[in-house]
């Protein structure tokens, strides 16, 4: 059994996913890697059946059904100790999991959040006006103090997500993680990492819809029992 399953949700990243899966595969720690192409229709399914780890697992989805769906595809095909989500582009460095894994074995947090933005914010406006504005949201309605609670980097032990028991099939879950977590009482931790954001040139995918969505799932798990 690997230590540490990578689970890496992907959907039209045919500019990035050799350069990301090589960059994990550098990682030096016992690990898998679990990748789910979401219905990618930019050539990225074709790369992929040319990429060859021996720790590597590919699943394909024959539609595009969103980044909740593909990690919790790879969630019932992750087989390690403890659990990463990785994006497939390159804003975020997998080196960094390292750090994050020290946090989590030295029992400090349940949930060990890779956070970007704690030395300043760096990348599009926009997006630093929404995430503060959520992320304060998330942290007012369920008791919190967070500073990045969108980060994609999120590990934990196999044990503790399948406990959470997620449902959300879009970019959502990154917030019914969260919420469910604080709920439970879990502890979570947030650790400073690399960001190197993209522009919506370079193939960034999140828009002003997502953040309406975003304040429905947070206001939806505060409410539920």
């Amino acid at each position: 059994m690997p230590l540490l399953s990578v689970i890496v949700p992907v959907y039209n990243e045919a500019k990035t996913i050799r350069q990301i899966l090589a960059k994990i595969n550098a990682v030096d720690i016992d690990k898998e890697i679990v990748l789910v192409d979401d219905g990618s229709c930019d050539g990225t399914e074709k790369i992929l059946r040319d990429i060859k780890y021996n720790n590597l697992k590919i699943i394909y989805h024959s539609s595009n059904r969103g980044k909740g769906a593909a990690f919790l595809t790879g969630l019932t095909q992750a087989r390690g100790e403890f659990i990463i989500i990785q994006d497939a582009d390159l804003e975020y460095e997998p080196n960094d999991y390292l750090k994050l894994m020290e946090a989590i074995k030295e029992d400090k947090a349940d949930i060990v959040l890779g956070a970007r933005f704690k030395e300043g914010y760096h990348g599009l406006f926009i997006h630093k006006l929404g995430n503060r504005f959520l992320t304060g949201l998330l942290n007012l309605l369920f008791h919190i103090r967070l500073n990045d609670c969108f980060s994609c980097y999120k590990l934990f032990r196999r044990d503790t997500i399948s406990m959470l028991n997620l449902k959300e099939q879009s970019f959502t879950i990154e917030i019914e993680i969260v919420a469910k977590a604080a709920k439970a009482g879990l502890r979570i931790i947030e650790i400073p990492i690399a960001y190197h954001p993209r522009t919506y040139a370079e193939g960034k995918k999140i828009r002003a819809k997502d953040g309406i969505r975003a304040i429905g799932a947070i206001l939806k798990y505060r409410l539920k029992g």
